[in-house]
């Protein structure tokens, strides 16, 4: 029955860690890890910093030219995507020179044709997951550079109306929404880099799984770069 199966027992409970990591990673980015603030968190607060003083500029060139940043930075992971995923069926197409390569390379063995596929698929689908997620932050951005447009001008000095205390709100919770999809589509590239030790074997998946999670919980809780916003 088992050699029946597409997945054995440590491929799957490889499988299901790696899931387990992606998900417990992603949530405690978007809040806390044992009372300390995410550089993800850190930043929401200065992207609405950024709209409020947004609001008190009479020209707004600036603000334009970095959400210009932002949407080609996304663009970029876009479309790397795309090629990311072009090639992953390209190895489709020659499955057979791949897993001659693969059996001839220590601590991997030979496996399965079907198995190979199944993984690369796998592959497939991660990649189609933060091109995604590339996409509707390109898009999020773009209707964020539009509230920004209709925010009105607050005057130094003079007290803000609830008006453009509602506009700074809305051009706010579009730029932190855009950035959240954006940190979705890293998170997928760089858990599909991890993935990558699934076609060594199950061990070294849940060893480049833990590796990957080591590095992303250091640059999110520990990172000079967090010490540097919250200074």
């Amino acid at each position: 029955m088992s050699d029946s199966l597409i997945l054995s027992a440590k491929d799957f409970a490889a499988l299901v860690f790696f899931l387990a990591v992606w998900v417990f990673f992603a949530r405690a980015a978007s809040r806390k890890l044992f009372g300390r603030v995410s550089l993800t968190t850190a930043m929401n607060a200065q992207r609405e910093a950024w709209m409020r003083a947004m609001a008190e500029r009479e020209l707004r060139m600036v603000d334009t030219a970095i959400m210009s940043g932002l949407q080609q930075g996304t663009a970029f992971f876009a479309s790397s995507c795309i090629f990311a995923i072009g090639g992953c069926f390209a190895l489709l197409g020659a499955t057979g020179e791949v897993l001659a390569v693969l059996s001839d390379l220590p601590y991997i063995g030979s496996p399965s044709r079907v198995l190979f596929e199944t993984k690369v698929l796998g592959l497939v689908t991660l990649l189609a997951y933060a091109f995604f997620k590339f996409g509707w932050s390109y898009r999020l951005f773009n209707y964020c550079s539009i509230l920004i447009g209709a925010v009105p001008q607050a005057h130094i000095g003079e007290a803000i109306t609830p008006e453009i205390k509602a506009a700074v709100a809305r051009a706010g919770q579009m730029n932190i929404l855009a950035g959240k999809h954006f940190n979705s589509g890293l998170r997928g590239i760089f858990f599909s880099l991890g993935y990558l030790g699934w076609f060594v074997n199950a061990g070294v998946f849940a060893l480049t799984t833990l590796i990957l999670l080591a590095v992303l919980i250091r640059r999110q809780f520990f990172s000079a770069a967090r010490g540097a916003v919250l200074a």
